[in-house]
């Protein structure tokens, strides 16, 4: 999505009109900013793909291009299957895009784009790429070695984004915790919060795609300390059972998962725990799968998403483990920890009816305002559905009561 939106506005900066996931038939250039990390999203791609691909031969469009990871990795593949295509870009070719077309990239635009959330919260890579050698993953294939954005780049796009209306800071990474490292020699996403915290006018920074292994604990002291970091943190744990991380390369045991999110919990008392799990990777039978389950069980976390494992070619795991886990199994697995998560996110919530709340407001939706506690994430996590007979302001920060529970959604009245 962040691609996408500098290329908008490179685009809009040389004077074409641009829209974004739109099914408008005026326009008659289109380009399809691809993902290519697991078969699901390579799939839903292609498909992508096929259906412009369809509507250039039929006359309906000019002009089909397609850039982003399926592209940079399977680039020569795909000029064969589907020839239709006016030419493929990879994840860092804006400029090559921008001259294809025949216009100029405007590098004053450097940290520029046009947004295409609600004008109230914006992503913020921070970083590109990533160092990790987890068994499964291929976004190193992808987006190649770690590239850390410089302090004052992130800074001044920061201060771009806020003047323009932006209150909430999502910092998007492969991995936020090794922010620095290539650049400063160390880890410097705890300095670089304190820096973006002390932004006037930002009220929420929420922090995305955090890794467990070598987590840097001065960032919770950060966290702590500054009022508009959200208490919320999104960490893909992936498993528990030791032999199956050691199978991941994930770097951490399952002790010291377990004393990671202790020290969270003592640290940040009242903190929103986001993770997403695997099931069916190699190395996960049955006896292992229980012990993923008994630790969603105990954790309880605030919210939690599932993957199946999908062999990717050119990782450690295509080229050195067997996938031998049934597909269906895979599946049954993942529909079994999201069954015991829908009810231990139920409670959860159940356990905040009467209470108080700070929410934004997103949108209004039929009857109810739709807004998000600092606990939520937008588009991934609950949504606070709100009752109320005054007008309240999209982008707005109110004070709700929370009067209902659902699985995943709570139901409020604003407190006047």
């Amino acid at each position: 999505m962040v691609d996408s939106e500098v290329l908008m506005k490179q685009l809009d900066a040389n004077g074409l009109p641009v829209v974004h996931n739109s099914d408008s038939s005026q326009a008659d250039t289109v380009i399809i900013n691809t993902c290519g990390f697991i078969k699901d999203a390579k799939e839903e791609s292609i498909d992508m793909i096929l259906r412009h691909v369809k509507a250039k031969k039929q006359g309906i469009l000019k002009h089909v291009y397609v850039m982003g990871c399926l592209s940079e990795r399977y680039k020569s593949d795909l000029r064969k299957e589907i020839p239709g295509v006016d030419e493929y870009f990879g994840c860092n070719n804006l400029k090559e895009i921008i001259n294809t077309l025949g216009y100029d990239y405007k590098a004053n635009l450097t940290g520029e784009r046009i947004l295409t959330t609600p004008s109230h919260y914006a992503y913020l890579k921070i970083s590109e790429g990533c160092d990790r050698k987890c068994s499964f993953c291929a976004i190193p294939l992808m987006r190649g070695r770690y590239k850390s954005k410089p302090v004052e780049d992130i800074l001044r796009e920061t201060q771009k984004l806020v003047s323009s209306g932006v209150k909430e800071l999502i910092l998007i990474a492969q991995d936020l915790t090794y922010y620095g490292v290539d650049i400063y020699g160390r880890q410097n996403l705890a300095e670089l919060l304190k820096l973006l915290a002390d932004t006037k006018g930002l009220k929420w920074i929420r922090l995305h795609y955090a890794y467990p292994a070598g987590f840097p604990k001065d960032v919770l002291k950060v966290m702590h300390e500054r009022s508009n970091i959200c208490r919320y943190l999104d960490i893909p744990f992936q498993h528990i059972n030791g032999q199956v991380l050691k199978k991941m390369h994930r770097g951490i045991t399952g002790k010291q998962t377990y004393e990671l999110i202790e020290m969270f919990r003592k640290r940040i008392p009242d903190l929103t725990l986001r993770t997403t799990l695997m099931t069916g990777h190699p190395g996960e039978g049955d006896k292992e799968f229980e012990e993923l389950m008994l630790f969603v069980e105990r954790i309880q976390f605030d919210r939690l998403g599932v993957f199946t494992y999908s062999e990717e070619e050119d990782t450690f795991g295509a080229r050195n483990l067997n996938d031998e886990v049934p597909e269906e199994v895979k599946n049954l697995r993942a529909e079994r920890i999201m069954e015991l998560q829908r009810g231990i996110s139920h409670n959860l919530n159940l356990s905040k009816v009467g209470k108080s709340l700070d929410v934004i407001i997103d949108r209004k939706e039929g009857d109810f305002y739709v807004g998000r506690s600092e606990g939520d994430s937008p588009e991934v996590d609950n949504d606070v559905l709100i009752h109320s007979n005054t007008q309240l302001k999209t982008g707005e920060f109110y004070k709700v009561k929370i009067t209902a529970a659902e699985e995943y959604d709570l139901h409020a009245e604003y407190i006047q």
